[in-house]
């Protein structure tokens, strides 16, 4: 398939900048991939879609405090930093972005908060805006990670034009989030509530955890027409046995297995078995789903509404139909659902 298959009209009205009042009452689409039925839902009714030992697939990866700002040695001019991975801990080494990247070279210090709290050298550059950074930090990893979330600010996406608040904190972060590492929100799992999860849990509905670090790269724009030529930058995931145990005895019994979210489901294609089972892994992927993809693992899906051209709206529409996924995308245009990291949600069945 081609890039401009992609397109659509997407009123910018309809990108969400806030999130909804609570988490779980977002409007939900629901999409049957089989017919293309579609209904209109609130998120928390997802629960009459499950039955006993179905099994939904959650990303814990935890969001850091990834947008620092710091001024340059001599002049002071202010220069945001956005950490992207830590690649040495013992020797403080990240790879970052810079903004402005021009006035940023190899050897350039940087101090950040009052009384310097941080100072890091540019060791290297990577990219027009990349960088690799050493932080010039004697102390131990616990406080040099305290003086991070002190400095760092949570890492909203840059189509959001305001600065991130105290509830920017708690509500770009899933409730189920342990494993620090993500520059951005698995965001369909930003819908789930501490009390619609009890609620899953008393209908008998099993969880399986996998850990998928969320790069920038999720959401680069595609730049080639021929999507067989795009290259998607890698990501580490985790899927321990016991919860590949979990999702395989739900395959066997023919349940329903539910990828909350495309970095969900990302993980668990990039770790499927030669007898197309779930195995363990702990590993990079830079596996790029677009239509024609046949999926092993999951029969359903939770997702958000993406951006026209975007790799995630290509995943989606492999896995629900490129004409049921495109023609649902029409009618939430039209509905008013709204769209991107903060918006509504879609499941497929």
């Amino acid at each position: 398939m081609k890039l401009s298959q992609f397109k659509f009209n997407l009123p910018d009205s309809l990108i969400a900048h806030e999130p909804s009042e609570t988490r779980d009452e977002a409007r939900l689409m629901v999409l049957d991939r089989k017919t293309g039925a579609i209904e209109h839902k609130i998120f928390k009714d997802v629960l009459n879609y499950f039955d006993e030992h179905d099994v939904m697939i959650l990303n814990n990866t935890k969001v850091f405090p990834a947008r620092l700002y710091g001024n340059k040695e001599k002049t002071g001019a202010t220069i945001e930093v956005f950490l992207l991975r830590e690649l040495n801990k013992e020797l403080r080494l990240w790879d970052v972005l810079v903004d402005p990247a021009r006035k940023i070279r190899v050897g350039n210090k940087l101090y950040f908060g009052d009384n310097d709290l941080l100072v890091a050298e540019v060791v290297d550059n990577t990219t027009s805006r990349g960088r690799t950074i050493r932080f010039l930090f004697d102390g131990t990893d616990d406080e040099f990670r305290r003086n991070i979330e002190i400095l760092g600010e949570t890492p909203l996406p840059k189509y959001i034009k305001r600065r991130p608040t105290p509830e920017d904190k708690f509500r770009y972060q899933t409730i189920f989030a342990k494993n620090e590492g993500a520059v951005a929100a698995p965001t369909a799992g930003l819908h789930f509530s501490r009390e619609l999860m009890k609620r899953l849990e008393l209908k008998g509905i099993e969880f399986a955890e996998v850990t998928l670090h969320v790069g920038l790269g999720t959401f680069r724009q595609v730049e080639v027409e021929d999507l067989t030529k795009h290259k998607m930058d890698s990501e580490q995931f985790i899927i321990e046995q016991k919860d590949a145990d979990v999702v395989n005895k739900a395959i066997a019994d023919k349940r329903r297995v539910c990828a909350v979210g495309t970095t969900s489901m990302r993980s668990i294609e990039s770790a499927v078995s030669a007898n197309k089972t779930l195995k363990a892994a702990n590993d990079w992927t830079s596996k790029f789903i677009f239509p024609p993809y046949d999926f092993s693992i999951a029969n359903s899906m939770i997702t958000n509404f993406h951006t026209p051209e975007s790799t995630l709206l290509m995943m989606i529409c492999a896995f629900g139909g490129y004409e049921n996924v495109m023609n649902a995308y029409e009618i939430a245009v039209k509905e008013k659902y709204r769209f991107y990291s903060y918006g509504d949600a879609m499941l497929i069945i």
